[in-house]
């Protein structure tokens, strides 16, 4: 059974700094692509930040220069270093790995971590 365990979000004044991390526990292959979501109220998910197994990186425009997105595949990890965060960056952040399992993917999405920039 694979889980994606998050943690790191909480509450951060504009300009601050936030760290996410997600780890991948359970058996399996290889992970494909680890990425980060995320949803505010009234709002659709969104792909904040992936990254592919062959060093392929993507951002949405809006966190481009302020978030960084890396992985740590001895431990089945990925971060998100969130900097100059501001409160349009407000909502629940969702972790999610593409997880090779045998001849297939499979797609697992964490349980969600709130990040809320306000002063």
């Amino acid at each position: 059974q694979v889980q994606l365990v998050e943690s790191g979000g909480g509450l951060v004044q504009p300009g601050g700094s936030l760290r996410l991390s997600c780890a991948v526990t359970g058996t399996f292959f290889r992970i494909y692509a680890m990425g980060w979501h995320r949803q505010a109220p009234g709002k659709q998910r969104e792909s904040v930040a992936f990254h592919i197994n062959a060093g392929r990186i993507n951002y949405v425009d809006s966190v481009k220069g302020r978030f960084t997105i890396s992985r740590d595949n001895a431990n089945n990890t990925c971060y998100l270093q969130m900097n100059s965060l501001k409160p349009e960056d407000t909502a629940v952040y969702y972790c999610n790995a593409v997880v090779v399992i045998g001849p297939h993917q499979y797609d697992y999405w964490g349980q969600g971590t709130q990040v809320t920039v306000s002063s």
